[in-house]
């Protein structure tokens, strides 16, 4: 058996449109945000095997943020990063999952803003 611990999957700058904020101009126009995913999980079966039953389908939650975001109305930051939180921890072989978002342009003289949350999974 191979030393090997866990396999971190990082989805890096997925760009998005969602309406984000709660200013009456940001509730009613797409905005950008670009996130940031890593996602653990023990990957000694699926590098033992090759097998892609045995690894975690990372584009199956990339579809899955992508629906959530595309399709949400969101006030908080903190609530659309917590939303996908939720969507990357799903799967029962997560043991941890970390996820930023930054809204570009969200304050002036700044590239963005961004907020990130953490989760260890039991």
């Amino acid at each position: 058996m191979p030393s090997v611990s866990n396999a971190i999957i990082r989805i890096k700058n997925l760009r998005l449109r969602t309406y984000i904020g709660f200013n009456p101009e940001e509730r009613e126009k797409l905005q950008d945000v670009v996130i940031n995913i890593e996602i653990h999980y023990p990957a000694v079966k699926a590098a033992m095997s090759d097998d892609v039953e045995k690894a975690l389908n990372y584009k199956v939650v990339c579809k899955e943020i992508i629906q959530h975001v595309e399709e949400g109305h969101f006030l908080l930051l903190e609530k659309l990063v917590a939303d996908v939180l939720e969507i990357a921890t799903d799967h029962p072989w997560v043991t941890f999952a970390s996820v930023t978002i930054d809204k570009p342009h969200a304050l002036r003289f700044a590239d963005s803003v961004s907020l990130t949350l953490e989760k260890y999974c039991s």
